[in-house]
């Protein structure tokens, strides 16, 4: 990974190797340094111009995904479940697309559910959802990330870590005293384990337990 400053404020270019989510972070800092707004799609190929440019990444946006987003969103959530089905040869879930686009519309309206989305080229290629929880041994409310998926071509360049950057920024400023995930079965997701491990998380409990009502 490569960074390169080429930004009218400086006198020559200076260049620096580091990994993508120590970018990520750095971009933040930037943006916020010279009150720009922070939007990842100052990660690009090329210098367009920006006062950062990501050399071997991707230009991504990430917004907060709006009602008439639902059916995307459902879309990569069955994605998502057909992934984890797969690598533990179970049919684990059952899933509706249409009351799945309805319940996101429903929750999204009524700000239950907050998804961010992650679009490169306006063409959707991630997501993260979040909902406000709440346990007196987390003293105060938190957040929960039920469901985080990133589609199999654009893994690897850093929308992941981009993603949970913004989901900690909304933690933040909602005074969520943490985030919480849990990752899909083990052994088979386990680097996906490391890579929550990589972007701060750490093991706080057993598995994940359901009773069906």
């Amino acid at each position: 990974m490569c960074f390169i400053f080429a930004d009218r404020h400086f006198q020559e270019t200076n260049i620096i190797r580091i990994r993508p989510e120590v970018a990520i972070v750095i971009v933040r800092l930037l943006t916020a340094h010279l009150g720009l707004p922070w939007s990842v799609s100052s990660l690009t190929r090329r210098n367009t111009g920006s006062s950062v440019t990501m050399e071997d990444s991707v230009a991504i946006h990430i917004a907060r995904a709006e009602i008439h987003d639902a059916d995307t969103v459902a879309t990569m959530v069955g994605e998502l479940l057909h992934d984890i089905m797969t690598a533990v040869n179970d049919k684990a879930f059952g899933l509706d697309h249409a009351d799945t686009v309805r319940r996101a519309r429903a929750w999204m309206k009524e700000g239950l559910y907050t998804v961010l989305l992650a679009t490169l080229d306006s063409k959707p290629v991630g997501f993260l959802s979040l909902y406000e929880s709440y346990a007196l041994y987390t003293e105060g409310a938190y957040g929960t990330i039920p469901e985080f998926y990133v589609r199999s071509p654009h893994r690897s360049h850093g929308i992941g870590s981009a993603l949970l950057a913004e989901a900690k920024q909304i933690g933040q400023t909602r005074g969520w005293k943490r985030l919480e995930v849990t990752t899909p079965p083990l052994p088979q997701f386990d680097r996906t384990l490391n890579f929550y491990q990589r972007n701060g998380f750490t093991i706080s409990g057993g598995r994940k337990l359901k009773l069906t009502l």
